[in-house]
């Protein structure tokens, strides 16, 4: 079991930043951890498949989608992707869709919200940069730990 966000935050109050975005979680995997790697999209989830189709490696997916619930950046499909290919869960910053499928994956998602229209396909936006939500810097590498109390991110691993 990922250790609880509460208790690391307890536990080393100067390493650890919350984000204080409200996320809604989805999927049968409440809580995950691991290292970031990031995006930065709007309305468009070109690139968040051409990277959840590629190993996972057992790191978070943090999709800056700039908070817009016009279009899903991750549907079940990409879901399935994250979960074939070894990904320890995906943070949107924005919407995504087809939640009740989503719900019977083991997988983690955590979003904003829902909506039902699919993004654009145009591959536009930005990888592996850091990129800044809910009063937090993620930075590829970071750690990232979630579950049902929220996000926090360090700068290096906080548990065994």
């Amino acid at each position: 079991m990922p250790p609880a966000t509460a208790d690391l935050c307890d536990a080393h109050p100067d390493a650890v930043k919350v984000c204080q975005t409200p996320f809604r979680s989805f999927g049968q995997v409440a809580a995950f951890h691991g290292p970031i790697r990031t995006l930065s999209v709007l309305d468009d989830n070109a690139l968040v498949r051409q990277t959840l189709e590629r190993p996972g490696q057992a790191t978070v997916l943090v999709v800056n989608g700039g908070g817009s619930l016009k279009r899903a950046l991750v549907g079940d499909n990409l879901a399935r992707l994250a979960i074939d290919n070894g990904w320890a869960g995906i943070v949107v910053h924005g919407a995504v869709r087809d939640t009740a499928v989503i719900n019977t994956m083991n997988v983690g998602v955590k979003a904003l919200g829902t909506v039902p229209q699919r993004a654009d396909r145009d591959a536009i936006g930005e990888i592996d940069i850091p990129t800044a939500f809910g009063g937090v810097i993620f930075t590829p590498g970071d750690w990232l730990y979630a579950d049902e109390d929220g996000l926090i991110v360090s700068p290096h691993r906080l548990h065994d």
